[in-house]
C-alpha cells in the first residue's frame, strides 16, 4: 500500500522507491507545485519509519544538518511526522531526489551493455565529486561509515552526491580501549570495509578512503572489489580476506598509471599512512577535473543579485543627489535622514549639510546655493524612504 504512512502537510506520498533496515523511501510531490513561496522542490525523496524504529533516520537528520553546505552531499529539506493508516506516528525525512539513480545502477548498466565498467572520463568525474563530499564530511568532524555505490546518487552532467548518513558518526578525538568495548562491531557493508574496521573495530576518516578506493576500482572494472570468479563470496569470507588474510584488492593491468597510483594511495593497510581526501583531491588522477554542481546555479543567482544591487545603487545615488540638493544629508548604512532648519542656517551663516552618522556626506556652499536656485521649493523627505 503506497500511502500507508500518510501524506505530509504540503506534500503527497507517492510510490516506494527504496527499502532497507532503516525504513522505506518514497517519492513525494507537492500539493501546490506552482507556488513560488514553497520551500520544497516539486519532487522529493521521503525516508520514513515509525517513530519507535526511526533512530537511524533521526541520526541522519542530525548529521546532514552538521555537514550541510556542500554541493556533493545530498540536501535535506527538514523532517515531519505523519500518522499512518494503523494510527502509528511516522517520522519522515525530506531529502533531495537523485533523478539519475544510483552509481550502483550505472555500473550495473555498463556491464549489461558489455562495457565492463565505466569510461575513465566518467570515473574521474564521479570520483572528484565523491572526494569533494568526503573531504567536507571529514573536515566537519564526521565519518560516513557506509560509502558504497548504492549510497551515491547521480544527477545530470555527471553530478554525484553522497547520501544515506544513517550509520555516520562523529570522529573520536582520542582512541581508547574503552571505545573499543563500546563499539564491538563495525558499521557498513562488508565489501567496502577497511582492515582497521574489521580487525580493530575502528572507523575513522581513513576508513571512508578505503571504501572510496573500492568504489573507484568497481567503476573501472564493473565488478565488486572482492568478487571471486569461481563463486560468490559470503560476508564472512570477505571479512576473512580483509582481516586474517591480510589481502589487498587486485588492480587489473589495463588500468592507467594515474588510476593505479590513486588506488594505491587508498589501499594502504595501515590507516595512518593512507592518503586523506584533501591529498587525493590534488592527485593527478582527479586534479583539474571539472565537476558540475549546485554552485553553478548559485553563481548565476549571485550574479543576478549583484546586477540588481548595482541598479539599486544607481537609484540610491540619484536620490542622494536630489536630497542633498534640497538640504538633506543621508547615511547609506541605515537610511536615516537629518535635516537643517532655517534657524541653524542663519546661526551658522553658511550653507552646509552635516550628518552625525556620515561625516563624509558634505556639500559645498557653492553647490548648495546653485542647487537652491534650481530647486527653490522646500519639502520634507519621510525617514522611511
Amino acid at each position: 500500500m503506497a500511502n500507508e504512512y500518510g501524506d505530509g502537510v504540503s506534500w503527497y506520498r507517492g510510490s516506494m522507491i527504496g527499502k532497507g533496515s532503516f525504513g522505506r523511501v518514497y517519492l513525494a510531490t507537492l500539493k501546490k507545485p506552482r507556488s513560488k513561496y514553497s520551500y520544497y522542490p516539486s519532487l522529493m525523496a521521503v525516508k520514513s519509519a515509525e517513530v519507535s524504529a526511526s533512530g537511524s533516520i533521526q541520526n541522519e537528520r542530525e548529521v546532514l544538518n552538521a555537514v550541510k553546505g556542500c554541493p556533493n552531499i545530498i540536501k535535506c529539506f527538514g523532517d515531519e511526522t505523519t500518522t499512518g493508516q494503523n494510527g502509528a506516528v511516522v517520522y519522515n525525512l525530506l531529502l533531495e531526489y537523485g533523478s539519475a539513480g544510483t552509481l550502483a545502477e550505472k555500473i550495473k548498466n555498463s556491464n549489461a551493455g558489455g562495457g565492463g565498467g565505466l569510461s575513465e572520463f566518467e570515473v574521474k568525474r564521479f570520483t572528484k565529486s565523491i572526494l569533494t563530499g568526503l573531504n567536507h564530511i571529514h573536515v566537519s568532524g564526521y565519518v560516513h561509515c557506509d560509502i558504497k555505490p548504492d549510497n551515491i546518487l547521480l544527477f545530470s552532467d555527471f553530478r554525484a552526491k553522497i547520501a544515506d548518513f544513517g550509520l555516520s558518526k562523529r570522529v573520536a578525538v582520542k582512541q581508547s580501549k574503552k571505545r573499543k568495548l563500546m563499539e564491538p562491531y563495525w558499521r557498513g557493508t562488508p565489501m567496502y570495509l577497511s582492515p582497521e574496521a574489521v580487525i580493530d573495530k575502528i572507523q575513522d576518516p581513513p576508513s571512508d578512503i578505503w571504501a572510496l578506493g573500492c568504489i573507484v576500482l568497481e567503476m573501472l572494472t564493473g565488478k565488486p572489489v572482492w568478487e571471486d570468479e569461481k563463486k560468490e563470496l559470503t560476508n564472512d569470507e570477505i571479512i576473512a580476506k580483509i582481516g586474517a588474510g591480510r589481502e589487498l584488492p587486485k588492480i587489473p593491468i589495463g588500468v592507467s598509471k594515474e588510476a593505479r597510483d590513486f588506488l594505491k594511495g587508498c589501499f594502504v593497510r595501515k590507516s595512518m599512512f593512507r592518503l586523506t581526501a584533501e591529498m587525493l583531491l590534488n592527485h593527478p588522477f582527479v586534479e583539474g577535473v571539472e565537476i558540475f554542481d549546485d554552485d553553478d546555479d548559485v553563481a548565476d543567482d549571485e550574479e543576478e543579485e549583484e546586477e540588481v544591487e548595482e541598479d539599486l545603487s544607481e537609484i540610491d545615488s540619484v536620490l542622494l543627489v536630489s536630497e542633498s540638493d534640497c538640504g538633506v544629508s543621508s547615511c547609506s548604512d541605515d537610511y536615516s535622514f537629518y535635516y537643517l532648519s532655517d534657524e541653524n542656517e542663519e546661526e551658522n551663516g553658511e550653507d552646509e549639510i552635516s550628518s552625525s552618522v556620515c561625516e563624509e556626506t558634505k556639500v559645498s556652499t557653492q553647490v548648495l546655493s546653485e542647487s537652491r536656485e534650481r530647486f527653490p521649493v522646500s519639502f520634507t523627505v519621510p525617514s522611511a524612504v
